[in-house]
């Protein structure tokens, strides 16, 4: 089967696809951009929110409509439409190469869990950060060289986070205060890097795979289920809508390439026989 883009919009680095209410939400990394689109109607992305540094990934905030907790620059930031960043803190302003923020997302207890990166793709700078809806911001994870994901199943006891440049998905037990513990080797990709993730309503995970044009879904004990091919070599991250007809909305990046193909970053809409739990908030769920 071949998947043919939801938009006409071509991404540097598109990445962070969420459902918030009626609208699809996405990033473009390197740009900056919080974008918005119908996950019902193809269609072009609207800007919402423009940024002077990398905007890795956003969630929505609870009671707060319009207003997203962001793994933004080289930190995290509470961002609104017309309103200059509020942010938390920016621990990795200091850090011995140049970092910035990856990808990021809420768990079902409402804490933000967001990923650094080092721009030269340094191995090991690389960290998990955890924002508490209390405003603290704590370092629970070193040794990442590019994290991604993470996702959390239902009940948000069990973290999956990969290292994109390892090849290797992660997963751990998370405690009622948010400490990952008890690590262990989920799965692995042989070829191209595990990137944006997602547990969909039957607890099976989803994992685009960066340069091999490839989403995997893996069981809940990492044997790999399913293999989706697109069109573009740089899937970077899965949002399963459910409905009458579900669909995985899937981003791709152009960024590294020297000979884009025509869907290199672009939005794609897969049919899937499956749905995933709705957006978490920031602050917990409504």
């Amino acid at each position: 089967m071949r998947h043919e883009p939801w938009s006409t919009d071509r991404f540097e680095l598109g990445e962070g696809l969420r459902l918030h209410g009626p609208d699809l939400l996405m990033v473009d990394i390197l740009t900056g951009r919080l974008l918005r689109l119908d996950p019902g109607l193809p269609g072009s992305a609207q800007v919402l929110v423009d940024l002077d540094v990398p905007l890795g990934a956003v969630a929505p905030v609870r009671d707060r409509p319009g207003t997203y907790v962001a793994a933004a620059g080289t930190g995290v930031a509470l961002l609104a439409e017309g309103a200059r960043p509020r942010w938390l803190a920016r621990p990795e302003d200091e850090a011995a190469t140049p970092m910035r923020m990856n990808d990021g997302c809420c768990d079902p207890q409402g804490r933000f869990w967001a990923g650094s990166m080092a721009y030269d793709g340094t191995p090991g700078a690389g960290a998990l950060y955890r924002a508490d809806p209390d405003g603290g911001v704590t370092r629970v994870l070193d040794g990442y060289t590019v994290p991604n994901g993470p996702a959390f199943t239902a009940d948000g006891s069990r973290m999956y986070l990969a290292d994109s440049a390892a090849g290797r998905i992660d997963t751990y037990e998370v405690s009622a205060t948010g400490e990952p513990t008890n690590p262990s080797v989920f799965a692995r990709v042989d070829e191209g890097g595990p990137d944006g993730m997602q547990v969909d309503s039957e607890g099976h995970l989803w994992v685009a795979v960066w340069g091999a044009g490839r989403v995997h879904r893996y069981d809940p004990d990492g044997t790999l289920e399913r293999v989706v091919t697109l069109p573009a070599a740089q899937p970077t991250s899965v949002c399963v809508v459910d409905g009458p007809r579900p669909r995985m909305f899937v981003t791709s990046a152009t960024v590294g390439l020297s000979h884009p193909g025509p869907f290199d970053g672009a939005l794609f809409a897969v049919p899937v026989d499956v749905g995933a739990p709705p957006v978490r908030y920031f602050g917990g769920n409504p």
